[in-house]
């Protein structure tokens, strides 16, 4: 097979590896004014809980360089700095300029455009040098990397010896009649949200197909552990609706 040929998923679709890319990049650009909001309603706000959990995970320290991936408008990055303070400083990576732009915006309301860059960029080709970052941070973001193994190397390649991966991300619950409970509010309620509040049923149908075709928190660690990352750990959110993963490069 030529890597022309090669294939993935996109939500449930069968799409050329060299196209999903470009349709994740259309998902969030028709979203991105909306994307704060809409994460509100179809996590009832929860998706806050479930990043301060991660950040009191994480417990940042003064003078720590983050990088957050696919970070968006930059919730977690200014989660971050406000745990860490002054003295530290974030890098907010995404595939999407549109998305970045909003968190450019809150960002010169918060006035901390200082202590933040905004880079497009893909998170299976990162355009920064080997042993650069303390941190690295990836939040609902992962699933939608072509290939999950690349993205994750190269999390292991750009942190400094001593870093620290944190994935946070839409996981499996471990009790069948949940998920189908879950599944059931997923399917048909987030698309038919996304059409009312974003007037796009297709992006929302998408992300929840995404979250289905993502490994489960144990086949996931594994990938992690493969990556080069050890003490890998995690933690389920919500009995499992989420999970934290945490790793470190020794």
């Amino acid at each position: 097979m030529t890597q022309d040929d090669k294939t993935t998923h996109f939500g449930f679709q069968t799409v050329a590896e060299d196209q999903k890319a470009g349709m994740v990049h259309g998902v969030f650009t028709r979203v991105a004014s909306k994307y704060d909001v809409m994460n509100d309603l179809m996590s009832m706000g929860i998706h806050r809980v479930w990043k301060d959990a991660m950040m009191d995970w994480l417990a940042p320290r003064p003078g720590q360089r983050l990088l957050d991936v696919a970070g968006g408008t930059g919730d977690v990055a200014f989660r971050f700095l406000g745990r860490a303070g002054d003295s530290a400083h974030a890098t907010v990576l995404d595939l999407t300029e549109s998305m970045l732009i909003e968190g450019q915006k809150r960002a010169e309301a918060e006035n901390l455009s200082h202590a933040l860059d905004w880079t497009v960029g893909d998170a299976m080709a990162l355009p920064f040098a080997d042993n650069s970052f303390d941190v690295y941070t990836i939040s609902f973001g992962i699933r939608n990397v072509t290939r999950i193994d690349d993205a994750l190397r190269e999390a292991y390649r750009v942190l400094r010896p001593g870093g620290r991966l944190m994935v946070l991300e839409f996981s499996q619950l471990p009790n069948d009649g949940l998920q189908k409970l879950y599944d059931l509010y997923s399917f048909n309620v987030i698309p038919v949200m996304g059409q009312i509040v974003a007037n796009d049923r297709d992006s929302y149908q998408y992300l929840v197909e995404s979250i289905r075709k993502f490994p489960d928190q144990d086949r996931f660690k594994a990938m992690i552990a493969d990556a080069g990352f050890e003490q890998v750990k995690y933690r389920n959110l919500s009995m499992g609706i989420a999970a934290l993963h945490s790793g470190w490069k020794i």
